[in-house]
């Protein structure tokens, strides 16, 4: 019989008989490693646990950890078979994991919340059967003959390559790629979550169908410590928690956020600081317009590129103008205004600049999904010598800003491009595998913990992501730098050589460390819950004289702490101090002052915190000092 050789991720290899299966491998290693196993990975292919094996290669067996992805789309398979058994007419369209879970779209008539339940139900009654997953393969005419009453999967089987398989548990048949986990038993813990409403193909010109989002586990543990996150994440909810720093209108229009006065503050003192630190590491500002003509966005390539995400197009007496949904193109003509030297390189052009994306209305959400965006941004123009060090420069200020902010939980992605899927991207393969090995080698040596993503790049070079980890468990993207080495063609950039030479070969770095105001607000709405550190935080102090009496030593005190700089409230409502007291706490002030007969007479105030830590009686002269120390070594 012929043998195949296998390698395992702590770097073992075997030899095994040609035609086993990775559940037969598994059981070799241990039952209990065979009890929890998924998949298998082969040579970087996902494939079904009872698959015969017949080639060598690299090899792994994917438990729930590595194969969460596999086992929440088999769930969805199994919420599917529940939908059918319930409402027969229902008509199934497609199902994957996703970062929340699963869903599942169907065209079917709109759920209440409350069917949510009974389908839950069905779902574990399927569950406990513990149903065999079987893998079916197919031809296109057998597919279409199988799935003869369902339009929306003869569309995906018109567009599918041979051959094309389906997955059956029970009497449910779905057309899939796999692989899935063997058995549906293996899903002990399943929650649906929420409803939705969905365009087929996410394009609103199709039919709106009705989706169904859910979480699984193998285990009621992990479950119930998911919910308990979930309930922590609503608690920290940034719409919630948000409502007195911005707004969103129906009549101004969704993903189009209102900065209130107190959030106004909030996006200042990040931007100040952003602009501060730029100035510090030899950066140069601009302000840019927020439309420009077509002809700029053709040049750039973001023209058809981009189109997708870009606003329609308008027509003006002098041309086609689009609504910026980027600012680099501006900045490459910034730096072509001028004949450029090499003792100008490194050239670091920043601005933050407002751009506008055609999100769809479904996607949108809060700050974190908007249509308007005012981006951290920057370009950096340097030499081929020079990227390296720019490029660490920049990691190293990203890595300097979350440390200011109490940021731990993050890693590095490092997004490729895909070589076989060549019309996403410029199409040039050389400077493909050079610039990303640049990426791949400044992030070594910085000692960055990062992983690759392919096909993850953007159109005109590989970038680097930052993935943050909220403190709900939601990851996000925080951070981007990309390297570009298109712009120095479209846009025609060079400068000066040494011996006086025009040299033409100018890269562009791409950086926004601080995200746009919208995400990193946010984002640190999040973080803290909304109990902001004295630095960044709207209102600072809130004064609360305990009579009427008291009224005039209060705006004496708040003059002087406005006069230090700080941001402060007086509260001489007509209500009992400890009624002032929780709504300061409540409004998550850092410090509240209480002032009555005694801190009149002694020039002090009475200081507590908004966690009712109660400090007592101050100098105002020393605590004003103590309050400016705090934000100038912004203190969390």
């Amino acid at each position: 019989m012929a043998k195949i050789k296998l390698s395992f991720p702590d770097g073992g290899k075997k030899e095994y008989d040609s035609g086993i299966t990775g559940m037969e491998i598994a059981k070799q290693i241990g039952e209990g490693l065979a009890r929890a196993a998924l998949a298998v990975k082969l040579n970087d292919k996902l494939i079904d646990l009872d698959r015969p094996i017949e080639e060598s290669g690299s090899f792994s067996i994917l438990t729930f950890k590595e194969g969460m992805e596999i086992f929440r789309h088999s769930s969805a398979h199994l919420l599917a078979s529940a939908v059918l058994e319930l409402y027969p007419k229902a008509k199934p369209t497609i199902g994957p994991a996703v970062e929340e879970g699963f869903y599942y779209d169907f065209d079917m008539p709109p759920l209440k919340p409350e069917d949510l339940e009974k389908i839950e139900k069905k779902m574990k009654e399927r569950a406990e059967k513990d149903e065999k997953s079987e893998r079916i393969e197919l031809t296109k005419e057998k597919a279409k003959e199988m799935f003869k009453d369902n339009p929306y999967k003869l569309e995906l089987i018109e567009e599918a390559e041979e051959p094309l398989s389906a997955y059956k548990h029970g009497d449910f048949v779905d057309l899939c790629r796999g692989p899935h986990i063997p058995r549906m038993g293996m899903i002990k813990a399943i929650k649906l979550t929420k409803l939705a409403g969905a365009y087929w193909r996410g394009d609103a010109k199709n039919k709106q169908l009705q989706r169904i989002y859910g979480i699984s586990f193998p285990d009621k543990k992990q479950l119930k410590e998911y919910l308990k996150m979930i309930e922590e994440a609503e608690k920290r909810d940034h719409k919630r928690l948000g409502k007195g720093l911005f707004m969103i209108s129906e009549m101004i229009g969704k993903g189009l956020p209102v900065w209130l006065p107190k959030g106004e503050v909030l996006k200042k003192q990040i931007e100040d600081f952003a602009i501060e630190t730029e100035r510090k590491a030899g950066y140069v500002r601009v302000t840019t317009p927020h439309v420009a003509k077509e002809e700029l966005f053709l040049k750039s390539g973001h023209l058809p590129h981009f189109e997708h995400g870009m606003y329609p197009k308008m027509e003006m007496d002098d041309g086609t103008y689009y609504l910026k949904a980027m600012n680099c193109p501006m900045h490459h003509l910034i730096y072509k205004h001028l004949p450029r030297s090499y003792r100008e390189l490194p050239l670091r052009i920043a601005e933050y600049g407002t751009c506008y994306r055609n999100e769809l209305s479904g996607t949108l959400s809060g700050l974190l999904r908007v249509r308007m965006l005012t981006m951290n941004d920057a370009h950096i123009y340097c030499t081929r010598e020079q990227i390296g060090s720019e490029i660490a420069a920049v990691i190293k200020m990203i890595q300097d800003y979350y440390k200011v902010f109490g940021f731990e939980d993050y890693y590095f992605r490092l997004s490729l491009w895909d070589p076989n899927n060549k019309e996403k991207y410029i199409d040039e393969p050389e400077n493909w595998e050079d610039t990303q090995q640049m990426l791949k080698k400044s992030l070594q040596d910085m000692g960055c913990k990062f992983e690759e993503a392919v096909g993850e790049a953007a159109f005109y070079g590989p970038k680097v992501d930052v993935q943050f980890k909220m403190v709900t468990g939601r990851e996000e993207t925080m951070s981007t730098v990309q390297l570009d080495f298109s712009a120095k063609e479209r846009f025609e950039l060079s400068y000066a050589d040494k011996d006086g030479t025009e040299n033409k070969d100018v890269f562009v770095i791409h950086r926004a460390p601080l995200s746009v105001h919208e995400r990193f607000a946010a984002f640190l709405i999040e973080h803290f819950a909304g109990k902001f550190p004295l630095w960044l935080n709207p209102v600072q102090v809130r004064i609360l004289p305990i009579t009427d009496r008291h009224n005039d030593y209060a705006y004496e005190v708040s003059k002087r702490l406005e006069e230090a700089g700080l941001r402060v409230e007086v509260d001489d409502k007509a209500l009992t101090t400890n009624k002032k007291i929780r709504e300061a706490e409540l409004s998550k002030v850092n410090y509240i002052l209480v002032v009555g007969d005694k801190e009149v007479g002694a020039n002090t105030v009475n200081v507590r915190t908004r966690d009712n830590n109660v400090i007592g009686e101050k100098n105002v002269d020393e605590f004003i000092q103590q309050l400016v120390e705090e934000v100038r070594t912004k203190k969390l």
